[in-house]
């Protein structure tokens, strides 16, 4: 490639790269800016007055937005443990073995992606009235799993793939048992596919509004459920409080499992090589 060309094509990758950025920081920006807004009326570029009453009316005393969103980040979590533990073994079927039936299996992976998710609530709905899982924390964790599922186990299918099974097998050889070498070989070369597909899950979760209010019932309540209402009646300020609380308990969370799964990385790394 000659150097103009080079030039050009760099040129052209920041132009998209601003774009994105663009695209991404403005909206965010405008809800942090709402979430502090009192008035702001058209077509007035800038707001004409701020208030904290968005936020106030979050965290005030008779608010129960701190049980929800930890309930919300336990259900998040939980549908990110079972879909990589579930994905992961999935992968490793269809990467690693051959068997009947295979492809029907990795048919069924994708399943979900080609079902809406409001025909998949209602139709799982009366499976779970009939199973006692309907208005229970459990039952919504299986129902997100369920729609979290197809995203994990395409990721770490993937990497899997790309990983390959020499280096188990040169753990193998070198006299490491089977739990050796899923601690210190197999799941070190899955991390990045597992904190991908669990930000994934985590994220489908705790987003989820429609499956939750369906399977739970109204009795299970969660920041996406708590939220909505807000987002429809047209106070910004209040569903810009809400939004930007969202935006900052997953930022939180998702820097705390990243440094967990980094450290853990780590670990596995120096102790594999010592």
């Amino acid at each position: 490639m000659s150097m103009p060309n080079a030039r050009a094509y760099k040129k052209a990758a920041w132009i998209f790269l601003v774009i994105y950025l663009i695209c991404i920081l403005v909206p965010i920006a405008i809800t942090v800016a709402w979430a502090f807004t009192d008035y702001w009326p058209w077509p007035s570029l800038f707001p004409l007055g701020f208030s904290t009453r968005g936020l106030a009316e979050i965290f005030n005393s008779y608010s129960p937005v701190g049980g929800i969103l930890l309930q919300s980040i336990f259900i998040a979590l939980a549908v990110s443990f079972l879909a990589v533990v579930i994905a992961a073994l999935s992968a490793r079927a269809l990467v690693h073995h051959d068997f009947f039936g295979k492809e029907l299996f990795r048919f069924t992976t994708i399943l979900p992606f080609l079902i809406p998710v409001t025909v998949f609530a209602m139709g799982v709905q009366v499976a779970f009235i009939r199973m006692g899982l309907a208005n229970t924390v459990v039952g919504v964790i299986i129902a997100h799993t369920i729609v979290a599922l197809p995203y994990a186990t395409v990721i770490i299918t993937d990497v899997t793939a790309a990983t390959g099974a020499r280096l188990e097998e040169q753990a193998r050889v070198l006299g490491a048992d089977k739990l050796q070498t899923l601690a210190h070989v197999t799941v070190p070369s899955l991390l990045p596919g597992i904190l991908s597909a669990a930000s994934m899950s985590y994220i489908l979760s705790f987003s989820q509004y429609f499956l939750t209010l369906l399977i739970g019932g109204g009795t299970v309540k969660t920041f996406a459920v708590v939220m909505f209402p807000f987002l429809a009646s047209g106070d910004r300020t209040i569903a810009s409080a809400y939004g930007l609380v969202f935006l900052g308990v997953t930022f939180i969370v998702f820097l705390l499992f990243e440094s967990i799964l980094k450290r853990l990385g780590m670990r596995e790394h120096q102790s594999f090589f010592s």
